[in-house]
């Protein structure tokens, strides 16, 4: 049995799946068709044979009722030609009384107990004269029997051309289901195909541009294949999405990186030269080459941040907003001295909790601070204000700076981009994204805009009924 089980698994391997479903349903249409065929051939006997059973019941009957009393004789007709409606004979119950004449249709035990009641009537099939014959016997009065026969040839042979059409309409059917298995498997699996095909391809050239093709027709009544090709394609296109803005960030970090490596390199051979530099020079090349490394940790930090896919599962936390802003503010204070922080935090926001993870949120803050403080000029207040209103919470950062143009807002939170009055300030472009991608993963929504008057202004809104994100978001 396991060799069987284990065969059977190896010719499911071995043949493609096209091959398979054209087998199955192929075998599924021909064993309908063989199966009707099967039934009308009976059925069709079955009636053929009924009818002529009723014929000898009702010739039988007819010949009851003109022959009452009758001798045990031939009652009608010449049986030795069978050229009679019916060919017929009484036959008594004891052998004592038959005639003197020799009995034409044949008498056998069974024949006796009819006559003599002990038996139901019944029919048979026998030869008279090579010919075939149906025959009915059946009680005649008293202790007697009535034979009657019919010729049974047109009914075997009507059977027989019934039987020939029907293989005939069998084997065309089996013929039939063939070809409709195997249109059957190519237009089902013709999308499986088409997709197997764009796998494929996109393995071979690693190009996850490619898509597979639809068949026509309205979105609301596509089938299960159809379906799975139309999520295929939107993995592809989120794949797509994926690996270009991977490359984006490779191209863009590789030209992020190459200035302060070169400046590195540079100090560096300055430094392996010291002894023709002076004390002032050298202190002048170490201060440089301390603040081009940390420029470079940070800047790699920032990519560690923004390029890996997972993180490690954090410990979620109902985190109060007020809270979280005033720690976050205090440190942005120490870290600016000259600028100057105002917090304004309504008392509806005060006791607001949200899940996330703390110093992901954290982070989050002090990257806007950051931005704020870096563009705001000498005596300019960075303005942070956390409000609540109906589930809804929103915190708001603004500086008094240069603003933001209108062409910059829809690239502000890209990587690495920066804006013309910002390419002369110390950063690497990937703090407003990295904030930006931290708020999503919390359920928020961050947003720039130009302030009234002036400066920039960051909107986060932390709204009601939105989740956390992914915890690989995170």
């Amino acid at each position: 049995m396991s060799g069987a089980r284990g065969r059977g698994a190896r010719w499911r391997r071995q043949r493609p799946l096209r091959t398979r479903l054209a087998l199955a349903a192929s075998a599924a249409v021909a064993l309908v068709a063989l199966g009707v065929c099967t039934a009308a051939f009976f059925v069709i006997r079955y009636e053929m044979f009924h009818q002529l059973d009723l014929n000898l019941t009702q010739s039988a009957t007819r010949l009851t009722q003109e022959h009452r009393g009758g001798s045990p004789d031939v009652l009608a007709g010449e049986c030795r030609y069978l050229s009679a409606p019916a060919c017929a004979q009484i036959v008594p119950a004891a052998p004592a009384d038959d005639p003197a004449r020799p009995f034409l249709l044949p008498v056998s035990a069974p024949v006796r107990e009819v006559a003599a009641g002990e038996r139901a009537p019944y029919f048979t099939n026998t030869t008279l004269f090579g010919e075939p014959v149906r025959m009915l016997t059946t009680p005649f009065g008293r202790e007697k029997a009535l034979q009657v026969a019919l010729r049974s040839d047109t009914v075997e042979q009507g059977v027989r051309q019934a039987a020939g059409v029907l293989a005939a309409v069998g084997g065309a059917g089996v013929l039939l289901a063939a070809g409709l298995g195997y249109w059957v498997a190519r237009t089902v699996l013709a999308p499986v195909a088409r997709l197997t095909s764009t796998a494929e391809r996109i393995a071979a050239t690693r190009d996850p541009r490619h898509r597979i093709e639809l068949p026509p027709g309205p979105p609301g009544r596509q089938d299960e294949v159809t379906r799975l090709a139309t999520s295929f394609n939107t993995m592809l296109g989120e794949l797509e999405q994926s690996v270009t803005a991977q490359r984006r960030l490779v191209a863009d970090a590789s030209h992020e990186l190459r200035t302060p490596l070169t400046a590195l390199r540079t100090n560096a051979e300055l430094l392996a030269r010291g002894d023709r530099l002076t004390a002032t020079q050298r202190d002048r090349a170490s201060g440089a080459l301390g603040r081009q490394l940390r420029e470079v940790t940070g800047l790699v930090n920032d990519l560690i941040e923004l390029a890996r896919d997972e993180e490690p599962r954090p410990l979620l936390e109902e985190v109060r907003l007020a809270a979280l802003v005033e720690h976050t503010v205090g440190t942005a204070r120490t870290h600016w001295p000259m600028t100057t922080f105002l917090l304004d935090i309504a008392p509806d926001a005060a006791p607001v909790t949200r899940p996330g993870v703390p110093a992901r949120l954290t982070r989050l803050l002090t990257n806007l601070l950051d931005n704020a403080a870096k563009f705001s000029p000498p005596g300019a207040p960075v303005e942070v204000a956390l409000a609540a209103s109906g589930g809804t919470v929103e915190l708001t950062v603004r500086d008094h700076g240069p603003g933001i143009a209108p062409r910059d807002i829809p690239y502000v939170f890209d990587r690495f981009y920066r804006a013309e009055a910002a390419r002369a300030l110390p950063g690497s472009g990937l703090g407003l994204a990295m904030a930006r991608q931290i708020a999503r993963a919390h359920g928020a929504d961050l947003t720039a805009e130009a302030a009234p008057g002036g400066g920039a202004l960051f909107r986060l809104l932390f709204e009601a009924g939105h989740s956390v994100g992914r915890a690989h978001e995170l």
